[in-house]
């Protein structure tokens, strides 16, 4: 076992909750814990839409891949929970990628920062294709992310790049706006960048004290951002039709149903931007 692998146990906190641990349980994966599974029941009684606002979110990152690949980008960068266990077989989004491109090489980086979603992803996805690789990383250090040696080697950084930025709500506000141009400054032109953003902007406000609650029990340190606070992330960027929407929202394409009769109760915000 190696240094990296040793460290990645120490920090396995399996009492605490975690965001990409609660989707990979909500899309009805095994690399989740009691915890996590408490979470997402504690939201299901809350909002009885909470396994449908994960596949929700689920379905907006799979959108974005396709259209991006259709695009004739082959390369991405995904940056947060891209990678949960309860997916299909085949429809991972390095699948995903593959597959729009009719079989051509996709090569796709995901990083994570959770120990079980990376040991998850190393010793199930890795070993079958050489397209795909795992990093460990934070975004909240981001330039240490993109100067990780698989990051800059793997991809190719003269042409364009899908980056993914799945995490946000790890980031607070003093670093968010550095996060996203420290990115946008990295990629090659006619890249694409697409942000998906955790609000509360769908609540009602009589529920707003608990929801708030709730997150501080369940997610502590979840950053939550409203409409206006993403759009000022977002100025100044060439946001690709139809803009920043609820995530059912965004090019829905008939593939993917996610039971929800109003998008704002998938509860996140996404966007995808070109890089000129």
């Amino acid at each position: 076992m190696n240094e990296r692998a040793i460290r990645n146990l120490a920090r396995l906190d399996m009492s605490q909750a975690r965001i990409t641990r609660m989707l990979d349980a909500a899309a009805g994966g095994k690399n989740n814990f009691v915890a996590d599974r408490e979470a997402v029941r504690r939201y299901d009684e809350a909002t009885p839409v909470t396994t449908a606002a994960a596949r929700a979110v689920l379905g907006f990152l799979a959108r974005v891949v396709r259209h991006l690949a259709l695009a004739g980008v082959d390369q991405y960068l995904i940056i947060g929970s891209g990678v949960p266990s309860g997916l299909p077989t085949g429809h991972q989004l390095h699948d995903i990628a593959r597959d729009t491109l009719h079989g051509a090489e996709a090569r796709v980086v995901y990083v994570e920062n959770d120990p079980m979603v990376l040991a998850n992803a190393r010793a199930t996805i890795e070993p079958v294709t050489d397209a795909m690789r795992v990093v460990e990383g934070d975004v909240r250090q981001i330039e240490e992310l993109l100067s990780d040696r698989v990051v800059r080697t793997f991809l190719d950084w003269d042409r364009p790049v899908g980056m993914l930025l799945v995490t946000m709500h790890g980031v607070g506000d003093e670093h968010a706006g550095h996060v996203i141009k420290c990115l946008c400054h990295a990629a090659p032109a006619n890249s694409y960048l697409a942000l998906l953003q955790t609000t509360f902007d769908g609540i009602p406000p009589e529920l707003l004290p608990a929801a708030r609650e709730l997150l501080a029990m369940t997610l502590p340190g979840h950053a939550i951002r409203d409409r206006a606070e993403v759009t000022a992330l977002l100025d100044g960027l060439d946001l690709v039709a139809p803009g920043l929407v609820w995530v059912p929202e965004w090019r829905p394409d008939g593939a993917e149903t996610t039971c929800l009769e109003q998008p704002s109760t998938s509860g996140n915000y996404g966007a995808v931007a070109r890089l000129i």
